[in-house]
């Protein structure tokens, strides 16, 4: 059969390889072709096809012993923040040139031990700190989707990459970080599926580290079905990492289709703000409908410190960032400018290495994390975090899953706000409260805007609760019925 990787989710692909209408690796042929028609998106930093079809032969070669794993023969791609063994890894930064890791992160271990076929690495925002993927040393990704007068708009960020990638049709899934909502909002404006499991869900060992508290791995895709069988692939307990929780791995599939009656769905006020867009505004009332139609019970919940959650981040990310970026000196890998002495070289390896974005983010770390100034703002930061988390508790014992938009916005054209880190920033409103309290959260595409644009509505779960916020998840997928795709200007 004619294979369009386009027209395939994940669970498709793999009953079709079953019954061999084709092999993994024709579809990876088809797949990477796909790939390298849709190069004007530059959502690929690397791509790897010759080890993408040795995989994809290893790969139908188990599936002939009877030996398949859970995503065997199926063609992903892999955001540039998870290390792979002996393929570049950048996190999207100058400063990492010709870095090739000697190891494997164990998120990627996981996929590539069920039979996921690496095409190669992801475009990022630079060291995932972004909102637009525009902040990348490699340039910005771009939308599949293109606005009104044919103008190129971002992908969303940091896993812009990841996003456009999905959403082009060329991967039929793709790993993504999120640490404020860096899977969840490039899912949205691309038009796709995006979870960010529990904190400590999956490993985080070889991913290469923003803020280590807020960072969790998770799977991009173009359903909830796929989604669920992504991340039962990715997690599981690592000792390689000591935030990673000891806890059996369901199979978040096994209860999809059980709908959502006799649920309580929480509506929190707080998220309903002032100037709020009226197209996102209908949207959340319509996912509220298609619950209530599905039988779930609505209820109106307070989250009160939601409005101080986007400011405790950006003390707390950066915080976490200047430490974890102190590492790169220019002394054991990557790029190394050199100076007069050893701390102009340090100074020259970093002001060359590093962009604008993380830049601005490790100074503003350093700051609160300064004598006289961490208790001001770092400490006070973390107590506010400890309230978000427990308005998240209290919340909890109400309802099931949380309801709320994903981004304020839909995609915004290339550029348009790359000069005002505050309105940057504010992308991150609605997604940044859960990476606090370190909770799962979905994005699913629900409907386009006047624009024919993508929208997208945010589900929230309770911790390690993947498999009931998953379920809510596919209650609304099949009411929103979101079929729309992007115009493929790219291959014409």
């Amino acid at each position: 059969m004619a294979i369009n990787p386009a027209d395939l989710t994940i669970a498709a692909a793999l009953a079709h390889l079953e019954k061999g209408d084709f092999t993994a690796q024709e579809l990876t042929q088809a797949s990477i072709a796909a790939m390298q028609a849709a190069k004007p998106l530059n959502a690929m930093i690397t791509e790897t096809p010759e080890k993408a079809l040795a995989m994809a032969q290893a790969a139908d070669e188990r599936r002939r012993a009877g030996k398949a794993g859970l995503l065997e023969g199926i063609p992903i791609a892999v955001k540039d923040l998870f290390c792979t063994q002996d393929v570049l890894t950048t996190a999207a930064s100058h400063i990492l040139d010709g870095f090739v890791p000697a190891y494997e992160s164990t998120a990627t271990a996981n996929l590539w031990r069920e039979g996921a076929v690496m095409l190669g690495k992801l475009n990022l925002d630079e060291f995932a700190m972004g909102s637009s993927n525009e902040t990348s040393y490699y340039g910005p990704a771009v939308n599949p989707w293109r606005g009104p007068q044919g103008e190129k708009l971002v992908p969303g960020g940091s896993s812009g990459g990841s996003a456009a990638a999905v959403a082009a049709g060329y991967a039929l899934g793709a790993t993504g970080t999120d640490t404020g909502g860096s899977i969840r909002q490039p899912a949205a404006l691309c038009g796709i599926t995006g979870i960010k499991p529990t904190y400590g869900r999956v490993s985080r060992w070889g991913i290469v580290a923003f803020a280590s508290s807020l960072d969790q791995a998770g799977p991009m895709t173009r359903d909830v079905r796929d989604a669920a069988l992504m991340l039962r692939a990715m997690a599981g307990f690592d000792a390689k990492d000591s935030t990673c929780v000891d806890m059996p791995v369901p199979d978040y599939t096994a209860k999809l289709e059980d709908g959502v009656k006799g649920l309580r769905i929480g509506i929190p006020r707080e998220y309903r703000m002032d100037g709020m867009n009226a197209e996102i505004e209908a949207l959340w009332n319509q996912g509220k409908q298609w619950l209530v139609d599905a039988g779930a019970e609505v209820v109106d919940i307070s989250l009160p410190h939601t409005h101080h959650a986007l400011a405790a981040y950006y003390i707390v990310a950066p915080a976490e960032a200047s430490s974890n970026l102190a590492r790169y000196d220019g002394v054991r890998y990557g790029l190394r400018v050199p100076g007069k002495d050893l701390i102009e070289m340090y100074e020259n390896t970093r002001g060359a290495g590093f962009g604008r974005e993380v830049q601005r983010r490790i100074m503003i770390g350093t700051y609160v994390l300064s004598a006289g100034y961490y208790d001001a703002y770092y400490t006070k930061a973390q107590k506010v975090r400890t309230l978000i988390a427990k308005d998240f508790e209290q919340a909890f014992q109400r309802v099931d899953a949380i309801l709320t938009p994903t981004s304020p916005n839909a995609a915004f054209p290339l550029g348009s706000k790359s000069d005002d880190p505050i309105a940057m920033y504010l992308n991150d409103v609605f997604t940044v409260p859960i990476n606090m309290a370190g909770l799962p959260g979905i994005s699913l595409p629900a409907g386009l805007n006047a624009e024919g644009l993508p929208l997208g509505l945010q589900l929230i779960g309770r911790p390690f609760d993947e498999a009931t916020l998953l379920r809510v998840a596919r209650s609304v997928e099949k009411a929103a019925d979101f079929k729309a795709r992007p115009d493929a200007w790219w291959s014409k």
